[in-house]
């Protein structure tokens, strides 16, 4: 066995010999996986465009924290299609791959392994039956970045495919793996059915001609549970909340009216008394296990998402579905991958800032078996010095927040920054548009404006007699308060609009109440707190930008 797979290189014309000749594949690629449990790290890579990534939301030592919870995998959800330029090429943007070059090194370097999951779908359409013309290209190219890596590294052809037929569906798989093997004969493929990547689905795929894959599956159930109060389900379910886990007759929440006569009406009335069960969360997760172990050929399953979705489910019913979820999939021996980190479904308890220190979910991390680092209470301090907003990438603890209507907004923008690598432009967005920087966790800047800190930054423009404000936004506290705003204008008493770049330094003192837009506007009252400010957003208060653009660089707060 060993002499012949010196001879042969380990591609599918292998496994073809190895059928022939009748010889059992399971010691080159038994059930067993070489991880076994790990979290979906989203939000990242999912933006539309490579230059809507915010590369610095995550880090080396994310990585590192999620390690330490005894995970050995983690699944990276990418808009992958939206990385390229396009067709008919699909020529994938080197930002992207520099982008994911340092998440793969970092995989590397901490001996976790990593998915890169395929995440480019539309929740609201059909998977096209042309969707070939573009897989095929972006994983050829995928597969050639990154073939000569290490054994980290995983490719997942495309999550939940929907509304295509199993067998064209199949088939279109085929023709990626096949055209993935052309170039790279290493990395482990992970594939999945059709229908929502369903385990009900797992029965129509066909032996593939690859014998180094992984078949996924993700798991929901029971959907009225996990998903109330989603505004992505069909029909939307945010109005429905309640549902127990679980099913418990005296504690059914009666329907919405807005779901009255849909099939969650009929599913709350009668299917729910026993879909709502231990027992039968057991009898369909073991469809997918009748699958691996009804086949013919070695199966290896990877359960790639499964959770509840946070804002209306009861907590310690989510935390009893995840231990009776989790605990199954171990039982029977699939690998699992949970949804997701720090999104709706996440790790994280509600009403912190995902803070790895102080804001982990305990009970929930406890039901998936990781390890529980210690958690201190967070508690709020003045900053005492200065802080980047952006420096080639928004700052750590700094989420991008803008609204930017149909203008362009590139925060990695390569033409003539003031320093380092890039500078941020815009154009073309309406009045009242915003570049936003949400801190996480809010500044109390209290101290720095008594301190004489101010706003410094770089700024060009090419539009005489256009004008900007910047400001700061606090925190609405309760019902009764309003997000107050503090600004200045930016015009060219400061900067001169001549294509050049100009130094605007502005004190935090400086910054003058402006009221607040609160589903309705209110005057100025003086009551704009610095010991509680959520973003910092640069604005078009006074006009559109058609026809304007602006550049910015070096955003900071700095001592006097």
């Amino acid at each position: 066995m060993l002499i012949l797979m010196k001879v042969l290189p380990l591609r599918y014309p292998t496994f073809a010999v190895l059928l022939v000749l009748g010889w059992s594949i399971a010691p080159l690629f038994g059930a067993e996986l070489p991880f076994h449990r790990g979290v979906n790290l989203t939000n990242w890579f999912q933006a539309s465009g490579p230059r809507q990534i915010q590369f610095t939301q995550f880090c080396r030592q994310d990585l590192v924290n999620i390690r330490s919870l005894g995970c050995d995998v983690i699944r990276l959800p990418i808009n992958l299609h939206g990385m390229t330029g396009g067709a008919p090429e699909y020529t994938l943007d080197p930002l992207f791959l520099g982008f994911l070059d340092r998440v793969v090194d970092w995989a590397e370097e901490l001996q976790i392994h990593l998915i890169l999951d395929n995440h480019s779908f539309d929740p609201a359409g059909d998977t096209s039956g042309t969707i070939g013309e573009v897989l095929i290209p972006v994983w050829t190219q995928m597969a050639q970045h990154y073939r000569d890596r290490s054994k980290y590294l995983y490719y997942e052809v495309l999550n939940e495919p929907h509304g295509i037929a199993d067998a064209t569906w199949n088939s279109i798989q085929q023709r990626v793996v096949d055209a993935i093997r052309a170039v790279d004969q290493v990395h482990t493929i992970v594939i999945g059915p059709a229908g929502w990547n369903s385990y009900d689905n797992l029965k129509y795929m066909p032996q593939y001609r690859d014998p180094n894959l992984i078949y996924t599956f993700h798991f929901y159930d029971p959907f009225l549970f996990t998903h109330q109060g989603a505004s992505w389900a069909s029909p939307s379910m945010v109005s429905l909340s309640g549902v127990p886990f679980p099913y418990d007759a005296t504690a059914m929440p009666t329907c919405p009216d807005d779901l009255k006569g849909t099939w969650v009406e009929g599913a709350l009335n009668t299917s729910y008394r026993t879909e709502g069960t231990a027992a039968h969360v057991k009898e369909l997760i073991d469809r997918a296990v009748s699958f691996r172990d009804q086949r013919r050929w070695p199966v290896r399953l990877l359960c790639g998402e499964f959770g509840v979705y946070i804002p209306n489910s009861d907590p310690g019913q989510r935390v009893t579905w995840y231990r009776l979820v989790r605990g199954y999939l171990e039982e029977k021996g699939i690998a699992w991958t949970t949804w997701d980190y720090t999104g709706g479904f996440g790790l994280f308890a509600t009403g912190g800032n995902d803070l790895f220190e102080h804001d982990l979910n305990v009970s929930l991390l406890e039901a998936l078996d990781f390890n529980v680092p210690e958690q201190t209470k967070y508690t709020p301090k003045p900053d005492s010095q200065g802080f980047d907003l952006y420096t080639d990438y928004v700052a750590a603890h700094v989420l991008e927040s803008s609204g930017v209507g149909d203008g362009t907004l590139d925060y990695y923008c390569g033409t003539d920054p003031v320093q380092g690598q890039y500078c941020i432009y815009w154009t073309g967005s309406g009045q009242y548009c915003q570049i936003g920087f949400n801190f996480k966790p809010d500044k109390d800047l209290s101290n720095l404006v008594a301190q004489g800190y101010a706003v410094d930054l770089w700024i060009r423009g090419d539009s005489p007699g256009s004008r900007l404000d910047i400001r700061f936004v606090d925190t609405k506290t309760g019902a009764d308060d309003h997000p107050w705003r503090m600004r200045v204008r930016i015009d060219e008493g400061r900067a001169a609009w001549d294509g050049a770049w100009h130094h605007v330094r502005v004190p935090l003192a400086d910054f003058k109440e402006h009221g607040s837009w609160d589903n309705g506007w209110f005057n100025p009252q003086g009551k704009f707190d610095w010991t509680a400010v959520d973003r910092f957003e640069i604005v078009s208060e006074y006009h559109t930008l058609e026809g304007i653009r602006f550049w910015f660089d070096d955003i900071r707060v700095v001592e006097p």
